[in-house]
């Protein structure tokens, strides 16, 4: 079993680094092997999985992954800390099934990956760009067949919600469209340096195709941001701008089966994808 990183050797190298987490790149270490072990049960990796992880940070969860995956692709926004993963997991003899790749997560694409085609997500995302992060990995990474991420309890709450809840919004449907999503956790602040303010959760991600539909996903996903753009008007009122005028709204919403006195929060992914095939 590969030796994980503890609080007390996360500070020296912190301190060795002159690292001070910031909240600027959402950083927040893990710092608790117990929850690293967890994260990687729970991810189910297989022997042959390729895993992403972003914002790796000083490495717990690194380490963790590598002990059953592949290879792991991670992607560190701070060249010092991108420069500092390498020799720790060498410091393990694992450095051979590392790719340290320094780099906005946000600009990542494919070729962006050394040759490596991931196969799961897994990681501990910065918590002020977790859902664009995720969704860009989702539209550039379809290889991508599972993920487990970790990110605020409520952010968690918003990905995995279903249409009616009263968190369910843009981040549900436009997360629906790439997977079924949800819950898988909660995670302690305990765990974490520094102790954030905010409670944790884990987010589980299973691949499935999107709607059969003939509109693209940017079609579909310009209905969904209308639709919640103003949450507490009905559909025809939401969609007027969209449609051209709410009478065109209305007409559209009706030929798609849906009632134009409802509102965004009770359709599923593939009720907008209807909407959208039907855009005057």
């Amino acid at each position: 079993m590969m030796r994980l990183l503890g609080p007390a050797e996360i500070r020296i190298l912190a301190n060795k680094l002159d690292i001070r987490p910031t909240k600027k790149l959402g950083q927040n270490f893990v710092i608790d092997a117990g929850t690293v072990r967890r994260i990687v049960r729970v991810a189910d990796l297989a022997p042959d999985d390729v895993v992403i992880e972003v914002g790796p940070g000083l490495g717990s969860l690194t380490l963790g992954l590598l002990t059953s995956a592949a290879h792991v692709v991670a992607v560190e926004i701070d060249p010092v800390l991108a420069g500092q993963l390498p020799v720790t997991v060498a410091e393990r003899d694992a450095a051979d099934r590392l790719t340290v790749v320094n780099a906005d997560a946000m600009k990542i694409v494919l070729d962006d990956l050394a040759g490596h085609v991931p196969t799961a997500l897994v990681a501990n995302l910065p918590y002020n760009v977790a859902v664009p992060v995720l969704l860009h990995l989702l539209e550039v990474l379809p290889s991508l067949r599972t993920g487990l991420v970790m990110v605020q309890s409520e952010v968690a709450d918003r990905l995995a919600a279903g249409p009616g809840s009263k968190v369910y919004g843009v981040p549900s449907v436009k997360a629906a469209w790439y997977a079924d999503v949800r819950r898988a956790g909660p995670v302690s602040r305990s765990v974490f340096w520094p102790v954030p303010n905010v409670d944790s959760g884990l987010v589980s991600l299973a691949r499935r195709d999107p709607p059969a539909t003939t509109a693209s996903r940017e079609e579909v996903f310009g209905v969904v941001d209308a639709a919640f753009a103003q949450r507490r008007k009905t559909l025809r009122a939401a969609l007027a701008s969209w449609a051209g005028t709410a009478a065109d709204a209305e007409r559209t919403l009706r030929a798609a089966g849906v009632d134009p006195s409802a509102r965004g929060e009770q359709l599923d992914v593939t009720a907008f994808a209807r909407i959208a095939e039907l855009r005057p």
